[in-house]
């Protein structure tokens, strides 16, 4: 800790360091609660370094300290002054007024808010320090990008200002009230306080254990940051984004820390797009409670409200500057596409505009200018911005966020539900909800509860789907059995043949889904060949079963018995697999399928020999095929466990006769999934092929088995 040299129990330095030390006096003076967090923090860095507490007082040391938030600037600028330095040195804040003598010591204090807090000013200064042995002693919330260049390269010592600890913040209390606490401390209530708690819960006439009631109390409402949502590790639907978000959160602990720099922090700016209502907002909420940091939420429409153009200038300009000075901190601004993209400016406009995106996109390069602060742009259509915003320094990061799968409607159904229907399987709504947004399940939640309570009854799950089918009723018993037959089509196949793994299969009250994991392999007309036997399979499942299918194969682009077409005329056309050799046409040069003589009949061979190996495999299979579609049926969703549960227990041998073998040819080659560049799928709609060397999951659009006649899907 610090201590006082000069044994003048009239000094400052000694009146304090007896606060704040586990000393006996006879006498004690309270200290502002935030001015001796920072003094017990400040000493803790200098404690670190042997010797400078001694250096300090006696010798002419240049020391540079970080603060990591900018409110602390001034808070550690009078603790080194009245604890640190000899009570007799002459102090200099300005450069201006710098005498340059040995007795005298330069503090350049800098919170970074100010345009001369830069590295190429304030240097004269320190030379002139320098020339007259001088104490040197910078401070900053980034000391590298907002001290004096040559305060930073000369300093010979580097501090850090610590977080505030269970120890600490004991020493804090005792400075507060005068006494000693006895009682332990909630470990929540410690990572979550900020110094600025620390002046509304500790007062002087209070006892010890008062004061840390109230500030757990305080820390407690709170909301972490003004937010009454759940974080992000309380969220589901994210993906990628999530665990771009608890990377961060972790390198903001790091960054307060003191552990890493900011340029050690890699997600720094993120473009987050996808549909409305898909939560972006919240995820920004939901990130910023994580990462206990403030959030600063803006939008271009805000900014454009502003009647002129200097309005909206200063507008974008304002939002950065309270950012950097919340730093660290998450800027979030929505609906980015306001932004123009400059290359589609037309007109009276383009000057206007052209001002506003290179205003943006200088504040976004500026990283340097802002540390601590990251920027996240959410946005329905990424292609209408500026593709300098997504350039390497801006928001270099772009990450999709989808409508969510069944089972993460499930788990969003839960959370909006807290503790009501605490035992009920909440599948059954989650799949009639398919295709929903989170945002729709909020309301789908609110409504029902709104229901109930009009009907002065508890919410029950009947209340829940019928605000889901929006007052619809349920699919006849026959048509969701095509869809389970169908479904189960697309999952035996694919299991059966091995070479891709199917992560789950749901129906709803209209459609469904199969949902595969992509596996590597390379292309080849058998694995072609395969890839169209699974896409043909709920199609030869229906004629299996039923005797003849519906149209739930086909219907629109995308479907299953489109890609199955895509893919054989891309044999015939692009790969070389077909009748004309090893030709490849470009794009275009083959989109009428009558300028190619026998190209519609290699084509039509080609479907009809993969239906034809599909139904001769689900019949080979008929009780696997039963069993899977009998289960769909009745929960409407079946984990890859439970397909593979089925299948093993299908195919084990009865009355010692041998298990079902595998189809001989082509079947028995294992299924791969093909190159982006074939543009084809597994499932029903629109499944994605897999790039070689790719892993990952696949949700198809439905294949609308059992829908009426015309009725196609959407």
């Amino acid at each position: 800790m610090l201590r006082a040299g000069s044994g003048d129990p009239s000094d400052a330095v000694e009146i304090l360091l007896d606060d704040l030390m586990d000393t006996p006096v006879e006498e004690r003076v309270s200290i502002q609660p935030d001015l001796a967090a920072v003094a017990v923090l400040t000493a803790r860095a200098i404690e670190l370094e042997p010797g400078l507490t001694r250096i300090l007082r006696r010798g002419t040391p240049v020391v540079s300290i970080a603060t990591h938030t900018p409110d602390r600037v001034e808070a550690v600028q009078r603790v080194i002054t009245a604890c640190a330095l000899p009570s007799d040195r002459v102090v200099s804040t300005s450069g201006r007024q710098f005498r340059a003598r040995r007795d005298e010591a330069l503090i350049v204090a800098r919170d970074g808010m100010e345009k001369g807090h830069k590295p190429d000013s304030g240097n004269e200064a320190v030379a002139g320090a320098l020339h007259a042995r001088s104490t040197i002693i910078g401070i900053a919330p980034d000391p590298r990008r907002q001290l004096p260049r040559d305060l930073q390269r000369s300093a010979e010592y580097h501090l850090v200002l610590p977080e505030i600890d269970e120890s600490a913040l004991a020493l804090v209390v005792e400075a507060a009230t005068g006494r000693h606490t006895a009682r332990s401390i909630d470990q929540t209530t410690v990572r979550l306080l900020d110094i600025a708690d620390l002046v509304l819960a500790l007062r002087p006439d209070r006892s010890p254990d008062e004061c840390l009631t109230r500030l757990e109390e305080l820390v407690a409402r709170k909301g972490e940051f003004h937010s009454d949502g759940p974080a992000l590790e309380d969220l589901d639907g994210y993906g990628e984004a999530k665990d771009w978000g608890l990377e961060l959160v972790a390198d903001f602990a790091d960054y307060k820390a003191g552990r890493i720099s900011w340029d050690e922090v890699d997600n720094r700016g993120l473009l987050l797009s996808g549909p409305p209502g898909v939560g972006k907002t919240s995820y920004a909420r939901a990130l910023a409670k994580s990462a206990r940091v403030p959030l600063v939420a803006t939008s271009v429409a805000d900014w454009n409200s502003a009647s002129y153009l200097s309005g909206t200038l200063q507008a974008i300009k304002d939002v950065f500057a309270r950012a950097r000075k919340l730093s660290p901190s998450i800027l979030f601004i929505d609906e980015l596409d306001g932004i123009s993209d400059r290359a589609r400016l037309r007109g009276d406009y383009v000057e206007y505009w052209s001002q506003i995106v290179n205003l943006f996109l200088e504040l976004l390069q500026g990283i340097d200018e802002r540390p601590g602060v990251v920027v996240i742009g959410a946005t329905n259509h990424p292609d209408a911005i500026d593709p300098a915003v997504r350039r390497a320094g801006r928001l270099d990061r772009e990450i999709a966020v989808e409508k969510p799968d069944a089972r993460t409607l499930a788990r969003i159904f839960r959370y909006h539900l807290g503790d009501q229907l605490p035992d009920t399987e909440l599948m059954p709504a989650a799949l009639a909800a398919r295709g929903a947004t989170g945002a729709d399940v909020e309301a789908y939640v609110r409504r029902a509860r709104g229901a109930a309570r009009r009907g002065r009854h508890p919410l029950r799950m009947d209340d829940l789907l019928s605000e889901v089918r929006s007052k619809r009723e349920p699919p006849p018993e026959q048509d969701r059995r095509r869809l389970a037959i169908h479904e189960a089509g697309h999952a035996i196949t694919a299991t059966l043949l091995g070479g891709m793994e199917v992560a789950g299969v749901t129906i709803g009250d209209r459609d469904g889904v199969t949902e595969i994991v992509r596996l590597d392999g390379c292309i080849s007309p058998e694995r072609c060949h395969e890839v169209m036997i699974t896409l043909l399979a709920g199609r030869a499942a229906e004629e299996l079963v039923f005797g003849s299918p519906s149209a739930g194969a086909g219907g629109v682009q995308g479907s299953d018995l489109s890609r199955a077409t895509d893919l054989a005329k891309d044999m015939e056309l692009r790969l070389g697999f077909g009748d004309l050799g090893p030709v490849f046409l470009p794009e275009g040069a083959h989109d009428t399928l009558v300028i190619m003589p026998g190209l519609l009949g290699s084509i039509r061979r080609r479907l009809d020999r993969a239906i034809s190996d599909a139904k001769e495999l689900l019949g080979m299979n008929r009780a696997a095929l039963d069993g899977v579609a009998d289960r769909l049926a009745l929960s409407g969703y079946l984990s890859a466990a439970e397909i593979s549960e089925v299948v093993s227990t299908a195919s084990q041998p009865s009355n010692g006769s041998d298990q079902a073998k595998e189809p001989e040819g082509t079947l028995s080659v294992s299924l791969g999934i093909l190159r982006e560049e074939i543009e084809t799928g597994v499932t029903d709609g629109n499944a994605s092929e897999g790039r070689n060397g790719e892993n990952g999951e696949h949700e198809a659009r439905p294949g609308n088995a059992g829908r009426g006649a015309g009725e196609y899907p959407r």
